[in-house]
């Protein structure tokens, strides 16, 4: 796990090295620096397999040049095919493993790897860059090009001098809470999307970006539920045994979920020895799971730590979310993941994470917003507006004016309201982002499936693993979930909906394969979420703080935003009508954001 920087427009190593500075906290371990030519290679390493110095990166073999972010779980069995082809190897690295692989099998090394990384390959003979990235996009990749001049990095900060907000990028942090790839903040940078790779001509000054993995039409597959369980706890099995390979001390974050819970109960069956358990609460009952989490601790044997969240704590932590997120990021429970790594950090260096299971098993409480909003379409049109007030008010008590989802006509148009959160603050919805997105509802005919697959591809890669990567990345942690193993994701996706969401029970196979270690009863309670309780928070313990960040002065500058709208908002919220937490809480975040990195109205740096 570690921090890449790749550029040829940097004066020299020492200016690179500055770059990396700030960002530091991805790779503690060692800074490497290497010039060739006019290209510079930068490196931070946190290490965690071959220890050796022998190992840090950039890594040198033959005429090629790698800098590595990630790691290849399954190395060794990719180093036994090279040893066959007549490959020697010098270190007992997956970088080395890496490089050799791009070697001996070019772009066709990316279909072999079964891990999460971001990588720069530099041949020197042809002078050209080989830049992939991840299938789920667990790793981040950032970079800028402009005829020939490139940057590329793994976090944004050290890339955005003298660039400039893209006004559509903020509507559409507004709207999703996240920017969505391959969009940043800046209009100059870009995110290369999970599953594709770059290949960069320094001759002819070319750039191409190609995919080599996505999400494809869904064939299911002719097994018994019973046959699917076997071969999921197969996979499952596997993909936390591979994940379990550490030079380094190794341990799982433990919540009262399901997901942590089924993968901490495999690693302690496959582990060989007492697993470490990391769990975080609050004071208030309605958002802890702390005490669920001890008791699965209890059964599983597990050494188990729980680390108490509060108000102080957020306080506390909210200059390093803005500081280590490099761009707009309004997953409130980010604040609660960077205490939860800090604290975990004291004790291991690796953790297991049940990160993905929602999103490929049918999880979340939307599929059940779903179900009732298909219904409520078979309502012919003229009786929709007679009883739409009070049946949209069930299926989604949040929804600010019901009216407005009665003019929703198909179910799919439903789902975008999903993800936009049903209020929009800004004065016009910006839709330029689902381009990117509109064919995964063409993927399967079930809308369950549609509904997991954007997901998988929009609220996944952009929310759920940026707030892991960060978060961990701040205090020099590396978190590996197994669920997010492409051969999980795929073989879920060949599941018929029934096995996964059943009789308005979610997530139906992994809990009949949690039975096996815990029993039933005990894990039934529902899930609350990794959630902090930032709607009380806003009324009371942080109001002050609120407020004084929430100027009429800034809220001018924010691009498209609906000032009066937000304004009473926060007025509903405060005198406790209505909950507007999400929405006070990401244009609090953008306020901190232009704070941080010094913009004002014209949108230009200070």
């Amino acid at each position: 796990m570690c921090g890449i920087y790749v550029s040829n427009i940097v004066e020299n190593a020492s200016e690179a090295k500055s770059k990396l500075e700030q960002i530091k906290f991805r790779g503690p371990d060692c800074t490497g620096i290497l010039e060739v030519g006019n290209i510079v290679f930068g490196h931070l390493r946190l290490a965690i397999l071959d220890l050796d110095v022998r190992s840090n990166q950039p890594f040198v073999h033959d005429n090629l040049i790698i800098v590595f972010n990630g790691e290849i779980y399954n190395y060794l069995d990719i180093k036994k095919e090279l040893v066959a082809c007549g490959y020697s190897f010098h270190t007992n690295s997956d970088t080395e493993v890496l490089i050799i692989a791009y070697q001996e099998w070019g772009v066709g090394c990316l279909d072999k790897l079964n891990g999460m990384f971001a990588f720069s390959i530099y041949n020197k003979q042809t002078n050209t860059l080989f830049v992939a990235r991840d299938r789920l996009g667990v790793k981040p990749l950032y970079y800028s090009w402009d005829n020939g001049k490139i940057e590329i990095c793994s976090q944004l900060r050290p890339i955005a001098d003298e660039k400039t907000i893209n006004a559509s990028a903020v509507s559409m942090f507004l709207e999703l809470t996240y920017i969505p790839s391959p969009f940043t903040i800046y209009n100059e940078v870009k995110k290369l999307p999970p599953g594709n790779y770059m290949y960069v001509d320094l001759n002819s000054n070319e750039l191409t970006i190609s995919e080599y993995w996505n999400l494809k039409k869904v064939q299911l597959v002719n097994i018994s539920y019973d046959e699917a369980k076997t071969e999921l706890k197969k996979l499952l099995a596997d993909a936390v045994k591979i994940r379990l390979q550490s030079d380094v001390p190794i341990g799982t974050f433990l919540s009262g979920g399901i997901d942590s819970a089924l993968v901490t109960s495999i690693a302690s069956s496959v582990a060989g020895n007492t697993v470490n358990t990391y769990s975080i609460g609050f004071d208030e009952s309605k958002y802890d799971e702390s005490r669920l989490a001890e008791t699965y601790s209890s059964i599983l044997g597990t050494n188990h730590t729980t680390i108490k969240c509060t108000p102080e704590d957020v306080i506390k932590h909210i200059p390093q979310l803005i500081g280590v997120y490099d761009e707009p990021f309004a997953d409130s429970s980010a604040l609660p993941s960077i205490l939860l790594a800090s604290i975990t950090r004291q004790h291991v260096t690796v953790a297991l994470s049940g990160d993905g299971g929602d999103e490929s098993f049918i999880g979340y409480n939307y599929f059940e917003w779903i179900r009732k909003f298909a219904y409520f379409l078979k309502i012919p049109g003229f009786m929709r507006g007679i009883l739409g007030a009070r049946i949209i008010g069930k299926i989604f008590p949040k929804a600010a004016k019901y009216t407005e989802l009665l003019s929703i006509s198909t179910i799919h148009e439903f789902i975008l309201e999903i993800f936009r959160g049903f209020n929009s603050i800004t004065l016009v919805r910006e839709d330029s982002w689902f381009k990117h997105y509109a064919k995964y509802f063409q993927l399967s005919n079930d809308v369950y499936q549609n509904a997991a697959d954007l997901n998988i591809k929009l609220w996944l890669e952009n929310d759920s693993n940026v707030k892991v990567d960060r978060a961990s990345m701040a205090s020099s942690i590396e978190v590996r979930s197994p669920f997010l193993d492409y051969r999980i994701i795929e073989f879920a996706r060949s599941l018929p909906i029934s096995f996964r969401y059943r009789k308005g029970v979610r997530k139906k196979i992994l809990r009949d394969l949690l039975k096996e270690y815990i029993a039933e009863d005990i894990f039934t309670a529902p899930k609350k979420g990794f959630a902090i309780p930032i709607s009380s928070w806003i009324r009371n313990e942080l109001r002050e703080e609120f407020m004084q960040t929430l100027s009429d002065e800034f809220l001018r500058t924010v691009p498209n935003l609906n000032v009066k709208k937000f304004k009473m908002m926060i007025d509903a919220h405060l005198n406790g009508t209505r909950d507007y937490s999400s929405y006070i809480w990401r244009v609090y975040v953008l306020a901190k954001w232009y704070e941080e990195f010094g913009f004002y109205q014209g949108h230009e740096k200070k």
